[in-house]
């Protein structure tokens, strides 16, 4: 089953916050992969926050993603919706590990709790709705799990443009398309498939064809077509960047960086996200956050 967390009786303190920050400092760097090395160049106050809002979302993913059965991972989220509603309320009692830090943060940046509900909603999701008709339908999915996410992201990174919101929401759907693309065959083993059913039916390609890994005409131009959708939601996502405070721009455009360099790496590949999942070397990631750090004109 998902990790176990042991919830600790405590008081708020200064002190403790700050345990609670590196507690989730610790989450972060050792699972947050590809934003991890977006986090790095992100004044210290907007870091710390993200590493408390991203343990907050990981914990989501662990329910789901982690073993045990659909009626436990249920409870658990219910038990984490629990959670978020202490995060939101006044006092102590009994503490979850990033309860301190999360709840400082939201309190800083002003996050509207809505936000961690639709990525709680979206997380319940994967355990009722194992496919989708529709792009229509993939795309309420992607907003819950993904555009959400930016939301509370560009909370942290401060704007003052609403419209800052609806090309956030963009980004959002940039990523989880990614992330689809690259975990095709993972979710099909999990019994998961994202690619919506019109698609496969459009490209003549059965979800027995993607069991047994097959790569063909078919295949190509299935992904090609997947992978432009994806492109434009990116080129969609590009104007938030002069839209958030610019000591954020370069955490954002590493973001925006890495992720669309898997689809890159995608492309390169053939279309292959079979044989061996889509990554990126550490150094490769690195050095695009530094990038965007050094370009500080973004």
């Amino acid at each position: 089953m998902a990790r176990a967390w042991h919830y600790l009786s405590m008081t708020m303190s200064d002190q403790e916050t700050q345990d609670s920050y590196e507690y989730c400092r610790t989450v972060a760097k050792t699972q947050a992969g590809n934003f991890y090395y977006s986090f790095i160049v992100l004044p210290y106050e907007r870091r710390r926050a993200m590493h408390a809002v991203y343990s907050f979302m990981r914990y989501c993913d662990d329910i789901v993603d982690e073993g045990g059965a659909d009626q436990e991972k249920r409870a658990l989220l219910e038990q984490w919706r629990g959670v978020l509603d202490t995060a939101y309320q006044e006092g102590s009692g009994q503490e979850h590990p990033i309860l301190p830090a999360f709840r400082d943060t939201v309190k800083r940046f002003e996050i509207p709790k809505s936000y961690f509900e639709a990525v709680i909603d979206g997380a319940a999701m994967d355990l009722t709705v194992p496919r989708y008709d529709t792009f229509e339908d993939l795309y309420k999915y992607c907003y819950h799990v993904a555009s959400a996410v930016g939301l509370v992201c560009i909370s942290i990174f401060g704007f003052t443009d609403e419209e800052a919101k609806v090309h956030a929401e963009s980004c959002g759907i940039a990523f989880q398309l990614t992330n689809i693309l690259r975990d095709v065959r993972e979710d099909a083993e999990m019994g998961r498939i994202y690619l919506p059913q019109e698609d496969l039916k459009q490209y003549s390609y059965s979800e027995d064809d993607i069991q047994k890994h097959v790569i063909d005409e078919r295949f190509t131009e299935l992904m090609k077509f997947e992978v432009d959708r994806a492109s434009d939601y990116y080129d969609r996502a590009l104007p938030l960047l002069p839209l958030i405070h610019r000591s954020s721009r370069p955490c954002l455009a590493a973001m925006i960086g890495i992720y669309r360099r898997h689809l890159e790496e995608i492309e390169h590949r053939g279309y292959d996200v079979f044989t061996e999942r889509v990554r990126l070397p550490a150094w490769k990631k690195l050095s695009i956050a530094i990038g965007a750090f050094v370009r500080k004109t973004v």
